[in-house]
């Protein structure tokens, strides 16, 4: 018995759901709806990996002066992070909750969508749900096939975009692997060549939730913000306009400059002041003379 058949009685649920919403919509759009509403179900989970994602920005600084300080101390490296996160209220695996938790509703779809069954029957535009694009022959078939694939690379495209900028933001030294990660958002355009229509349906549908939840969880923030900040000793940064510790304690040495520079002139100026007084009284006294 494989894996994919304990999941069996849950596919069987999720096909119930889409055929009920197949009786009154067209199979099609039933696809669509279907993963918008897991998607807000699992919503509550994609913020609370925004606001890890904002504590992880705002401590990079932070972690970036930890990795120098406990350089070549793994195990201490390791308590000291695990401190600064426990103590800022966040976490360094927030951002995998959303993607753990769609794993086994993802699993569900692709065996929904793998085992013959009466959805796949259903058309798009004429051409069959169930059609996998090696199998697409005529123009109508290869057109929504090239359609699908386009807005697949499109989105893939967003979101390289925007995971390149955050990998490029992070302070200090890449971890093993960045670099490669930006082009992982690609792989759900090549994934899709292996489905048939509805599978690739789904996947544009959630790929497009993915970068919209994320646009508007994340709206008024910059993901390169970590990118000028500077660490101090007290943990604080610097960063664009925002005024930390840093520029604080800088004003704070500034300023007993500025006051000895202000008695020192006024020191002169008296003593000028002075010394035309007296050459008035010595004026004074000889005229009198």
């Amino acid at each position: 018995m494989s894996v994919f058949t304990l999941l069996d009685p849950v596919v069987g649920l999720a096909h119930d759901a889409v055929a009920a919403l197949a009786a009154h919509l067209p199979t099609a759009l039933a696809i669509v709806l279907f993963t918008v509403a897991v998607r807000l179900l699992l919503h509550p989970l994609a913020r609370s990996a925004a606001r890890g994602e904002r504590v992880r920005v705002r401590l990079a600084p932070q972690l970036a002066e930890l990795g120098r300080r406990h350089e070549g101390r793994p195990e201490r490296l390791r308590e000291a992070t695990a401190e600064l996160y426990r103590r800022e209220g966040g976490s360094p695996f927030a951002g995998c909750l959303p993607m753990l938790a769609q794993l086994p509703f993802f699993t569900v779809m692709y065996r929904l969508f793998t085992t013959p069954n009466d959805l796949l029957g259903a058309t798009l535009f004429g051409v069959p749900l169930g059609l996998h694009p090696g199998s697409a022959h005529s123009g109508p078939e290869l057109a929504l096939f090239a359609a699908v694939f386009a807005a697949l690379t499109a989105l893939g495209w967003l979101g390289f975009r925007r995971a390149r900028r955050t990998v490029a933001a992070q302070p200090g030294p890449a971890a093993p692997g960045a670099g490669i990660a930006p082009y992982l958002s690609y792989g759900t355009a090549l994934f899709a060549v292996v489905l048939p229509l509805a599978g690739a349906l789904y996947l544009l549908t959630t790929t497009a939730w993915t970068l919209a939840e994320r646009a508007w969880l994340q709206r008024g923030t910059d993901p390169t913000a970590g990118a000028g900040a500077t660490p101090t000793t007290a943990g604080l940064t610097t960063t664009g306009s925002t005024t930390t510790g840093a520029t604080t304690a800088g004003a704070r040495k500034a300023r007993p400059r500025r006051t000895e520079s202000t008695k020192s002139r006024s020191l002169t100026a008296r003593k000028a002041s002075t010394a035309r007084g007296t050459r008035k009284a010595r004026r004074t006294r000889k005229a009198k003379a």
